[in-house]
């Protein structure tokens, strides 16, 4: 097994890697911050000491970001994996545009906002790609992604509200797959952000007024409501579209909470779309089942940029966000639980349900299978009804493809490279 450069992949290079992600402290380097050290006994063994149990740990290193790369040529383009490699490194612009992996495709070209092109790798150990070349355009406009599917321009076009332009278009086939995103609504445990949302009860009307059917016909195939946090598809997950809508409860959780009268209140929603889903749409859609219980929301939308910091520092009252996790595993979607990433931008704290953190922190430590998706499953009944969080969507996605292309749909990255055939 050789890099592109041809230096052979050693557990020298393994250990550089996975050294340098935690180093560097990129974006992606809190997967690697379990990691204590990397022994290399041999040429061809590592030895992965962490700092703590962690079950979730190889379903991380299956990620993108633990790579192994040549450490040679990235020592020489002023990389390092020191405990300083944030203040050294110099190495990223270059990783940028060059290539320093043995994957299946060579970096040729990368211009942010227009595209990537890859070459397949003579030098890849496995099997060879059947494409000699793959370009990764950007083209933001779903109009203009649709036409020049159809005139052939392009190959595969993410285009999920031009499905019905599609179906009938001749040459083109729609693949359609699961995705591991899910969509919640934020109900802030402080009472000083989340007024009437703070209360349990009030929380309890809103998971009982939506209407999960309809959101699931209004965003179309392969949609789902999940259990909760855990989305189907990962182990562990209950079972889906177990919610049903309840307006006699809604309306009596209210009366109970002390609000008879209903509430008046404002959710915000930042203007985006992500799988198929446009924020302000669902957004609409859960303004209409609330009213039917009481609740008048009024919406208040936001670019991104000025929603996302409101949503990170714990500053919106009631709000609409999705998630998608950083790498496949359900140990992601703990930091929804009290005292951890999510839940602390509901400010939902560990004091708010000490043993509800505890259960997490087991779930996060145990490896065995078993016991984990026990632990796992225990904590999704725990949330069903409870908590600053209404989940109640996990969309498909849709692909656009010409009838002379296949590849292999992957909920985790849409289609995996190595397998598109063009005939």
């Amino acid at each position: 097994m050789r890099f592109t450069s041809g230096n052979p992949v050693t557990s020298a290079d393994v250990a550089f890697s996975f050294m340098r992600l935690k180093h560097v402290r990129g974006n992606p380097a809190f997967l690697a911050a379990n990691i204590k050290t990397v022994e290399t006994p041999d040429a061809r063994t590592a030895k992965v000491i962490l700092e703590e149990p962690e079950g979730a740990f190889l379903s991380k290193v299956a990620q993108s970001p633990f790579s192994v790369t040549d450490s040679q040529v990235i020592r020489a383009q002023g990389g390092s994996d020191a405990p300083n490699a944030r203040e050294v490194d110099k190495a990223k612009e270059w990783l940028e545009r060059n290539s320093a992996g043995s994957g299946p495709f060579i970096l040729r070209k990368w211009a942010p906002r227009e595209e990537t092109i890859l070459e397949r790798n003579p030098r890849h150990w496995g099997k060879q790609p059947s494409i000699n070349r793959i370009i990764l355009k950007e083209i933001k406009d779903s109009n203009a992604q649709a036409l020049q599917l159809q005139r052939g321009d392009v190959d595969i076009a993410l285009t999920a509200d031009q499905l019905s332009q599609l179906r009938s278009a001749q040459g083109i086939k729609i693949v359609s797959g699961n995705t591991l995103n899910i969509y919640f609504l934020l109900m802030n445990q402080d009472p000083q952000v989340g007024g009437p949302f703070a209360n349990e009860r009030v929380r309890r009307a809103v998971r009982a007024a939506i209407d999960y059917q309809g959101l699931r016909t209004l965003f179309g195939l392969n949609a789902v409501s999940p259990f909760n946090i855990i989305p189907k598809g990962f182990v562990g997950a209950l079972d889906t579209n177990v919610r049903k809508t309840d307006l006699d409860r809604a309306k009596r959780m209210l009366s109970e909470a002390g609000y008879p009268n209903g509430i008046d209140a404002k959710m915000e929603v930042s203007n985006f779309t992500v799988t198929g889903v446009h924020l302000p749409t669902a957004a609409e859609k859960i303004q209409q089942d609330l009213a039917k219980v009481g609740i008048r929301v009024t919406l208040e939308p936001s670019e991104l940029a000025v929603g996302l910091p409101r949503y990170r520092g714990g500053q919106q009252g009631l709000s609409l966000w999705m998630w998608g996790p950083d790498y496949a595993d359900p140990a992601n979607q703990l930091a929804f639980l009290p005292g951890e990433k999510v839940g602390l931008r509901a400010n939902w704290k560990t004091e708010h349900d000490a043993d509800l953190n505890a259960l997490g922190k087991r779930a996060l430590a145990e490896s065995n299978q078993a016991k984990r998706t026990q632990l796992l499953q225990q904590i999704q009944r725990r949330l069903y009804d409870y908590g600053p969080w209404a989940v109640f969507l996990q969309p498909g996605q849709y692909l656009g493809m010409r009838n002379n292309v296949d590849g292999v749909y992957s909920p985790y990255v849409t289609i995996e490279l190595e397998t598109i055939t063009k005939r």
